[in-house]
């Protein structure tokens, strides 16, 4: 009698457990559904199933299908499509995502807490039609993997095309998600936490995770401001400008109230000509800035920008006097470096060179001697003649340095070199750039040595000079001006064979200019050669060059 009232209450235990879905999947398979991805071409390229996390649209589904992916949809239970608007979170390696679909009112699944071995659980497949096509497993197996998150082992066996549906425990909370099967046991399956999936979420650098780099499908910006303020920035860094363009409108519907939004779509709105819109953008981003000197600051950098590199469309919109009113405004504000240092430079392009000048000077008495300060101020005194000060205050540039030079001074250096060359020292303006040379071996082009040689001839430094005009051929062998500028120097110092050498292959590399021939025909005269010499003087001579008549009334005779 003991033995079958224990018979009989293990059948009653195990036909209560047996019928548990019975309590819960009339209303949780309708949380239930199947996800189709597709290419940019329209084909399908796959499909799993998922659960709904939120009422307005929010869901987790495997993310192996959204590789390569451009558009997807997920079809509820009531074979309503949906299409999935953004990517929330994913993680490759275990084969989970949690994106949003444009739905409201989704019925959706409670989540449970980690889930202990030997747990009796229910696979809750998408369309099914009643309790019974619940596939019954128990947990045999518990680890934690990623942030201490669970993944589980189960016993029991599941019909095709479930990947992704959610295991349910007897109270109808969500356990975890189904993975592809990896063997040939068919008895064992692996489910990844409820919770892991759901916690996934966008981070200011997950749109270089290597998962959300790998679908097509719009990502989801971060809920944090700040990191959805780095996302921005990183993004207008990657050079995609018609993704860059979404996530700055996502970024303002999401954080209306925020400027840095309105401050990109300006940049977006100039980069199209629509200097009108971008004006209103940026007057919004000021308005909602707290930092108004900064909002400022960024709005005269922009009419800066734009009237530097696109005068003629952006002068429709702004005007230099605009882009200093802002500045004014930000400089009274909170009279820093930046801000002042922008202050000059539109006055630089004002061409009120003077004023500009003074800014720097103030810049430098108040915020220390900086080499772009000081070049800033010598460009005011160049546009102004004042040649000496345009030097000397190169020479304070180069001065914030100290030898041995490092390659930030490299700029200055050239720009001393052509100042120095210009002025007519040319044998300092060599110095400055052999010092260029050693600090920029890998960048100096065959245009360097060619300048660099225009000054060694100017001061007399003949050899050098030659062998920087084969160094500039060394580079660009094809540059017919190295080649005609060698050929003359080598003239000039009486290297005649090599003059004609260099002749000839200017007459190779352009056949129809004059120098080629003139070089040669001077070379040979000069050699006593007049007979080929003259030769080659008159056929400079018919392709126009004026010094040929001289020379031929000089050595034709």
């Amino acid at each position: 009698m003991k033995r079958i009232y224990i018979y009989l209450l293990a059948t009653f235990i195990c036909g209560i457990a047996s019928a548990q879905p019975d309590k819960w999947f009339k209303k949780s398979a309708k949380a239930v559904f199947t996800l189709k991805t597709f290419d940019e071409s329209g084909a399908l390229i796959g499909s799993s199933n998922g659960y709904f996390v939120t009422a307005d649209g929010v869901a987790v589904s495997s993310y192996t299908p959204f590789r390569g992916a451009s558009k997807a949809v997920v079809i509820d239970a009531n074979n309503k499509e949906y299409p999935v608007k953004s990517i929330i979170g994913a993680d490759d390696v275990y084969d989970i995502a949690k994106f949003r679909v444009e739905a409201s009112k989704c019925q959706t699944l409670r989540e449970a807490s980690s889930t202990p071995e030997n747990t009796q659980v229910w696979l809750l497949p998408f369309n099914a039609k009643s309790a019974y096509s619940c596939n019954s497993a128990k947990i045999t197996a518990v680890q934690k993997v990623a942030n201490d998150n669970d993944y589980y082992t189960l016993e029991g066996t599941v019909v095709e095309n479930t990947v992704g549906c959610p295991y349910l425990n007897a109270a109808g909370e969500v356990v975890g998600l189904l993975q592809p099967s990896s063997g040939d046991d068919k008895n064992t399956q692996y489910a990844v936490g409820a919770s892991f999936a759901t916690s996934l979420k966008m981070t200011a650098f997950g749109m270089n995770d290597a998962a959300m780099k790998a679908t097509n499908i719009k990502k989801e910006l971060p809920d944090e401001l700040d990191q959805a303020i780095t996302t921005l920035y990183l993004s207008s860094t990657l050079g995609n400008a018609t993704t860059f363009v979404e996530i700055v409108d996502d970024f303002i519907a999401k954080f209306p109230q925020a400027p840095d939004g309105y401050s990109y779509k300006a940049q977006i709105m100039a980069a199209k000509d629509d200097y009108a819109e971008a004006d209103k953008m940026m007057l919004k981003a000021i308005e909602l800035a707290e930092n108004k000197a900064e909002a400022r600051y960024n709005y005269a950098r922009m009419m800066y920008q734009n009237l530097v590199y696109f005068p003629d469309k952006a002068s429709q919109a702004w005007t230099c006097d605009k882009a200093l009113d802002q500045i004014n405004q930000a400089v009274a504000a909170d009279p820093q470096l930046l801000y002042m240092t922008q202050k000059a430079e539109i006055l630089f392009i004002s061409k009120r060179y003077d004023d500009s000048y003074n800014t720097y000077r103030e810049v430098i008495d108040k915020f220390g001697k900086t080499p772009e300060a000081f070049y800033g101020a010598a460009r005011c005194k160049e546009m102004l003649n004042d040649s000496t000060s345009f030097v000397a205050l190169l020479d304070s540039a180069v001065a914030t340095f100290s030898q041995p030079y490092l390659k930030e001074a490299a700029p200055y250096l050239f720009a001393r070199a052509q100042a120095l060359a210009g002025t007519g020292k040319y044998r300092q303006a060599v110095n400055d750039y052999n010092e260029y040379e050693k600090l920029m071996p890998a960048q100096v082009t065959g245009q360097f040595y060619y300048i660099r040689a225009q000054a060694e001839i100017q001061g007399r430094l003949f050899q050098q000079a030659i062998n920087d005009f084969d160094r500039a051929i060394a580079k660009n062998p094809d540059v017919f001006l190295f080649h005609s500028e060698k050929a003359s120097l080598l003239i000039r110092v009486h290297l005649l064979n090599e003059a004609i050498e260099e002749a000839n292959e200017c007459i190779r590399l352009s056949p129809d200019a004059s120098d080629g021939y003139l070089f040669l025909g001077l070379a040979q005269c000069l050699k006593n050669d007049k007979a080929h010499g003259v030769v080659n003087l008159l056929k400079a001579k018919d392709l126009g060059d004026p010094q040929a008549d001289d020379l031929i009334e000089k050595y034709g005779k």
